[in-house]
């Protein structure tokens, strides 16, 4: 376990490259091991959930070169080519790896079993483990849907209209996947827009995805064919950085500089900018230059500048636009000015922690005003303290509460932050760079 303690104050200068997107590296991986032929990726997120996606198709037989400095070689093994492994799948921390796996493990010749850390064991499955049974799937779950998950392969697979009742691309895309090898048409409504890697990614690999609206349709029997594949910048990682430097004025303002930061190459996915459309909106200084588009990606390289920000109701259309990056979000909005309210979040207690419950349980802590709401809360801007804050072994409320800092008048010291290596593992060294005084102790 390491807790990490961040000194008040400073400001975020200069140029910070994030790390690849961990949800395009994870479908990467999964997409070029089931593909003909070699796909070369680069830019890849060497974090400890993406290495658990790694590592299980190296269990199930596909041969993978690397990764080396983010570059992954993918030898396809082809769409019936996976085998069966000498052991259960450990999917660490990782809901993604887990519930896009359920998809295309339900549709496999053999059994297999994913595990999870103590953190996962406790995320439900049952969302993606129904709509999969009415496929004629046959997964185990332990009590509450949650994992272990016990997957018996060998059975057939039919396509089935599902509307889903709650927005997640992971339940969307573990249907897709499992609608590659099924019967007839698979087809996915979705309540409200969510991330589109999957659809985008399928299309790279020349497999065909009608959509109709918020209708995305797959039908089974095809192939994939190996691509190549640049992952951009991760805006989920970016986030944090984008936070930090419109909240940091400087360490004299009035006098010196406020922040400046520039993140390049960073995807700009119209399905994951719900943050950037949000903080625009309190009134954020921020601006995407030279956008284009790499493998199938838009991306941006995007300058942030130390804002004045505002309170406002977050508009309900951009929650599942913006739903990984509300930790930091928060921070945001325990510095503006007025009351930000956040609802029709409830998607937030079913992450790595229960998210509403650790924020508002944190910014109590620091000295905000804030009302936890069944799906979401109520923020008080306000000024951030100091304390002891409780990470929840989560990832993301880790690096939210250590960007606080930026805004303290005393040092926070964060608990539990050791999950932050499942996706930003070189986060300590580049906050630091860019302007942050932390250090890591040991728990």
């Amino acid at each position: 376990m390491n807790d990490f303690v961040v000194e008040p104050g400073g400001r975020m200068q200069g140029c910070i490259r994030v790390p690849g997107d961990k949800s395009i590296s994870h479908r990467s991986i999964m997409f070029g091991a089931i593909a003909d032929g070699d796909t070369s990726v680069s830019g890849l997120l060497e974090g400890e959930d993406v290495l658990a996606t790694l590592a299980a198709f190296r269990a199930m037989g596909v041969q993978i070169e690397g990764p080396d400095n983010g570059n992954l070689l993918i030898h396809g093994a082809g769409m019936h080519g996976l085998q069966k492994p000498g052991q259960d799948l450990d999917m660490g921390n990782s809901g993604t790896a887990m519930r896009l796996l359920s998809g295309l493990l339900a549709a496999q010749s053999f059994d297999t079993t994913l595990v999870g850390d103590t953190s996962l064991n406790k995320r439900p499955m049952s969302r993606v483990i129904d709509p999969l049974g009415q496929m004629g799937a046959s997964i185990d779950a332990a009590e509450g849907g949650r994992p272990p998950l016990h997957i018996r392969g060998g059975g057939k697979l039919h396509g089935i209209h599902c509307r889903m009742s709650v927005a997640s691309a992971q339940v969307k895309s573990a249907l897709l996947l499992a609608g590659l090898y099924a019967e007839g048409r698979t087809t996915v409504t979705e309540p409200a827009p969510t991330r589109d890697h999957t659809e985008r990614m399928l299309r790279g690999f020349g497999y065909e995805v009608p959509q109709e609206g918020a209708t995305i349709s797959v039908n089974g029997g095809g192939c994939l064919q190996a691509c190549t594949i640049e992952v951009p910048a991760d805006i989920s990682s970016a986030a944090f950085f984008i936070v930090g430097a419109l909240i940091s004025p400087g360490i004299s303002p009035g006098t010196s500089p406020g922040s400046e930061l520039l993140l390049p190459h960073v995807g700009i996915n119209p399905t994951r900018i719900g943050i950037i459309t949000i903080l625009k909106q309190m009134g954020a200084q921020i601006h995407l230059e030279k956008t284009r588009e790499v493998g199938g990606e838009p991306v941006a390289d995007i300058r942030v500048q130390h804002s004045v920000l505002k309170g406002i109701p977050v508009p309900g259309d951009q929650v599942p636009l913006a739903i990984d990056e509300f930790p930091v979000l928060c921070i945001a909005a325990a510095c503006a000015q007025g009351q930000t309210v956040i609802q029709g979040a409830e998607e937030l207690r079913v992450k790595e922690s229960d998210r509403i419950t650790a924020m508002v349980a944190g910014l109590k802590t620091l000295g905000i005003a804030v009302e936890e709401k069944p799906d979401g809360m109520i923020i008080e801007g306000g000024s951030l303290g100091g304390g002891e804050v409780d990470s929840f072994d989560d990832h993301r409320v880790a690096m939210a509460f250590t960007i606080a800092g930026l805004r303290a008048s005393k040092p926070i010291h964060v608990r539990n932050c050791r999950n932050v290596a499942t996706s930003f593992p070189d986060f300590v060294n580049l906050a630091t760079q860019a302007g942050l005084s932390l250090k890591v102790e040991a728990a």
